[in-house]
This record gives C-alpha cells, sequence and structure tokens, in this order.
C-alpha cells in the first residue's frame, strides 16, 4: 500500500532544520504485515530527543529511515499468528520489540532484549528486513515503529492493547516519555515514599519522572534543568525545589537543600556532566539512575573511590527497567485517577508537514511534548 511519511534522507545537517529539511515528506511503499506483525493506522506521534538524537548524530542509524519510536494508533490488520488483537483495536507502540525467548526476555527483562537490540540497530523488523521501500530500494525502521507515518507495520511484541475512550494523543506518550521517565522511578526502587529524589533534565521523559516521584509519594522533589520554564513547569508538576544545572554550586546547594543529598538522582538529559552532576548530588548510600543517551564517545568522569567508600549505586535504565505490557496500563490507571497528568506534557500538537519546525522547537528547548495527529485515524 501507498503511506506518506517523513524519511530521513541523510544524518547530521546543520539547523535550522526549518530550511535545511532533513526529514522529507513523501510516498513510500508499504508491505503488509507478514507472521506475527501488525498493520497499524497511527494515530497520533511523539517528537522526542531521541529522534533529534538520530537527526543530529549523535546515534547514528541507517539512512534512509522513516523516524518516530512513540506514538499509537488503530489495528487495521493482523499477520499470520496474531490472534490476540482485532481490527480497530487501539494499541501504543513499544520501541523494543521483545523476542521472550533469549536470556534478558526469559529473566522478565523485555527492555534488554538482544534480537530487538540487533534488529533496532540495523533498522530492521524483529522477524528481519524491512517493509518499507521507496522505487523498490529499501527504507529502514526506527525501533521497528517508524510512526512519523500514516501506517506502520509492527511486531505484535511492539504493541499493548488500550481500552478504545483513551484519547491516543495521551496514549502515545505512554510509550516512550512515561514508560522511561516514570518507568525509572517505579521500577528501580530508589525512590520511597517520603524519600528525596532528584531528576536533571526536564524534557518530556524527565518530566514524567517528576510525575512519577510525585505519585510515589517522595517528599522533597528536586527539578534541575538549564531552562526557567521548565523549572517552572516542574514546580506545577509535583517538584519542590528547583535549581538552574549551569549553577557552579549546584551540588552543594542541593546537599543543603536536602540535608546532605538526595536518596535517589535521576538523570535524563543525555549529557555525561549531567550524569556527572546527578552523581554529586546523591547523599552517601544513595542511587544515582541514568536513562539519558549521549553521544557514544561521551566519557564519564565520576570517583570510584565514592562507589566504595561511600557505598554508591551507578544504575543505567532503558525503557524504563519494566514490562510494557504491564506498566503502560498501571501508568494508564494512575493518569486515569489524576495521580500522572500526563496531559500537562503535551504542549504542541502539529501536522507531520511540520515537523522539521518541530525538531527545531525541541533543539532549542521550546516544548515538552509535541505530538503529531493525523486527523483520519483518531
Amino acid at each position: 500500500m501507498k503511506i506518506t511519511a517523513a524519511v530521513l534522507e541523510e544524518i547530521g545537517r546543520p539547523g535550522p532544520y526549518a530550511q535545511t529539511r532533513p526529514l522529507s515528506i513523501c510516498e513510500l511503499d508499504l508491505a503488509p504485515p507478514q507472521t506475527g506483525e501488525v498493520l497499524v493506522r497511527v494515530a497520533a506521534a511523539g517528537l522526542c530527543h531521541s529522534d533529534l538524537s538520530v537527526i543530529n548524530g549523535d546515534r547514528p542509524r541507517p539512512v534512509p529511515m522513516v523516524l518516530g519510536h512513540e506514538g499509537a494508533g488503530v489495528v487495521e490488520a493482523l499477520g499470520e499468528g496474531v490472534t490476540d488483537l482485532a481490527v480497530g483495536d487501539h494499541v501504543v507502540f513499544v520501541f523494543v520489540p521483545s523476542c521472550g525467548h533469549c536470556g534478558p526476555c526469559q529473566a522478565g527483562r523485555p527492555a534488554l532484549c538482544e534480537p530487538g537490540a540487533a534488529a533496532n540497530g540495523r533498522g530492521e523488523m524483529l522477524g528481519g528486513g524491512t517493509r518499507l521501500s521507496r522505487n523498490g530500494q529499501p527504507v529502514h525502521h526506527m525501533t521497528g515503529v517508524s510512526s512519523y507515518a500514516t501506517h506502520a507495520v509492527i511486531s505484535r511484541r511492539s504493541l499493548v492493547k488500550v481500552d478504545r475512550d483513551l484519547p491516543l494523543p495521551i496514549a502515545a506518550l505512554m510509550g516512550c516519555a512515561v514508560l522511561t521517565g516514570a518507568g525509572a522511578v517505579f521500577n528501580m526502587g530508589a525512590v520511597q515514599p517520603g524519600g528525596r529524589a532528584a531528576v536533571v533534565g526536564l524534557g518530556g521523559v524527565g518530566l514524567a519522572a517528576i510525575l512519577g516521584a510525585a505519585a510515589a509519594g517522595a517528599e522533597t522533589i528536586v527539578a534541575v534543568d538549564t531552562l526557567p520554564a521548565k523549572l517552572a513547569l516542574a514546580k506545577e508538576l509535583g517538584a519542590t525545589h528547583t535549581f538552574e544545572a549551569q549553577d557552579p554550586d549546584l551540588a552543594a546547594k542541593i546537599k543543603e537543600a536536602t540535608s546532605g543529598g538526595v536518596d535517589a538522582a535521576l538523570e535524563f538529559a543525555g549529557s555525561a556532566r549531567a550524569l556527572e552532576a546527578a552523581f554529586a548530588m546523591t547523599r552517601r548510600g544513595g542511587t544515582t539512575i541514568t536513562a539519558g543517551l549521549p553521544n557514544p564517545a561521551a566519557v564519564l568522569n565520576i570517583s570510584p573511590l565514592a562507589l566504595v567508600a561511600e557505598e554508591r549505586t551507578l544504575r543505567g535504565s532503558y525503557l524504563g527497567s519494566g514490562v510494557p505490557s504491564r506498566d503502560i496500563p498501571r501508568f494508564l490507571g494512575l493518569y486515569r485517577r489524576g495521580k500522572l497528568a500526563v496531559d500537562k506534557l503535551m504542549t504542541h500538537q502539529i501536522k507531520l508537514s511540520a515537523i522539521n519546525e518541530g525538531f527545531d522547537r525541541l533543539h532549542h528547548g521550546e516544548a515538552i511534548r509535541q505530538v503529531i495527529t493525523f486527523e483520519e485515524a483518531l
């Protein structure tokens, strides 16, 4: 079938993207779903810094590629072997397909699926190859999702069914921003009721972590960023303290405000410097968690002695370190009960044709979550 999609033609074009247009809107061919796959009419897709990192070259991927890893849509057709979904079902996309058979999957850690990671790195589907093409030449998939398109063929193992009465733009945010940010709070076990937490980097994922920390009952929630508008929104979402990230006395001031440092610091800025700052503001015996995705060449500079003598813990978190089929319904339940105000993360709804301008806004910190909406699917 013919679809319309945003294709990244080459990596590393300079901004402003509204002028250089790294993403071209064009017609592609989409093959039917194969065994274990589903054809989805995309309803909403979020613009995330992980997509921007592919555009600017921080996370190289094969091109041409249809970007987009956060989204939601409506099932239109089922491949062979898919028996637990029906045409018309609403689904959220998950950016790591889990095979269910490798070591991490068997250990209950689907975010670390080995075949899924390998397929994502190649820009292919979990079942192998691509379903996208242009003039007979293959076009790569981003994380097996490629949600910046009117339609997508996606592995059943990358889909979570949700209630049809849920607004699909809200559902879209569950697949990355909420799953990653709130998931890191709830699944890592470091943020406890009455405890002290810090969030460094207040994009959509970081602000979802602020929401998660508040829902988890943290008594003190410290928010750190470079932009005053994001710090103000963090305060609205539950932060008790805000600090400017460039303050040379940042760690000392946070330790003073929190009586020795936070129990858990979570970093979502995607830079080694931000992670070092998060580590510095964590108390003795505390936990520092990173879910940011820096350039692969970035190097962390921390004291190994502090890990031992202060019994610190430094942990990574990917996909919220959870189980999407379990966590997305849980987070939706919190949203419905008013405990997770996900709607406040959505600052813009845009059309696919405005995607390059949207990435300019994201690059300059002028948006939290922008969501592309496809009216015909809503």
